[in-house]
C-alpha cells in the first residue's frame, strides 16, 4: 500500500535528480551562494555598539519661559478658535497669549514686532497648519517628498 507508493516516489524523484545534474546542482548551490553573500555583507557593515547614556532627570515644564509668549494664527475660523482656546488653556493655564489676524500679511507684520517670543500658525485646511517662526516657515517633515 502506502510503503510501496512512498518508494515509487522517492524512486522517481532519484531518477529525475539524476538525469537534470544542472538544475540539481543549482538547487543546491545558489542557496549556498546567498548565504554566502548575505555573510559577506554583513562583515562589510559590522554592527554598531553604542555607549550607555546615564539616566538623566529633565525636570518639569518651566512655566517662566512661556510668560507672555504669542501665538497668532489665521484665518480666524471657529474650528481654529476653538484649536486655539484649547492650546491656551488646556495645556497652559496662564502665561501663552493667542491672537487671531485677518490675514497672513498681518501675522507677518506682528511678527516683526515680537520676533522673540511669538509664532505664527497659519491654518491651511480645516486640520491641517503651518507654523510660521520669525523669518522662517516650520513645514511637517511627515509629508515631505523626496528630492
Amino acid at each position: 500500500g502506502v510503503w510501496r507508493q512512498t518508494r515509487a516516489l522517492l524512486f522517481k524523484n532519484c531518477l529525475i535528480k539524476c538525469r537534470t545534474k544542472k538544475s540539481s546542482v543549482q538547487e543546491v548551490l545558489f542557496p549556498l551562494f546567498f548565504l554566502f553573500w548575505l555573510i559577506l555583507m554583513s562583515m562589510m557593515h559590522p554592527h554598531r555598539k553604542y555607549d550607555a547614556v546615564a539616566n538623566t532627570n529633565l525636570g518639569t515644564l518651566d512655566a517662566s519661559i512661556l510668560v507672555n509668549f504669542v501665538i497668532g494664527y489665521t484665518p480666524p475660523t471657529p474650528m481654529a478658535r476653538e484649536i486655539m482656546k484649547k492650546v491656551a488653556f488646556d495645556n497652559f493655564e496662564d502665561g501663552i497669549i493667542t491672537e487671531e489676524y485677518l490675514s497672513e500679511e498681518e501675522l507677518q507684520e506682528a511678527s516683526a514686532f515680537k520676533p522673540s517670543n511669538f509664532v505664527g500658525v497659519v491654518f491651511t485646511g480645516a486640520m491641517s497648519y503651518q507654523l510660521r517662526f520669525p523669518d522662517s516657515v516650520a513645514m511637517s517633515s511627515i509629508y515631505m517628498e523626496s528630492r
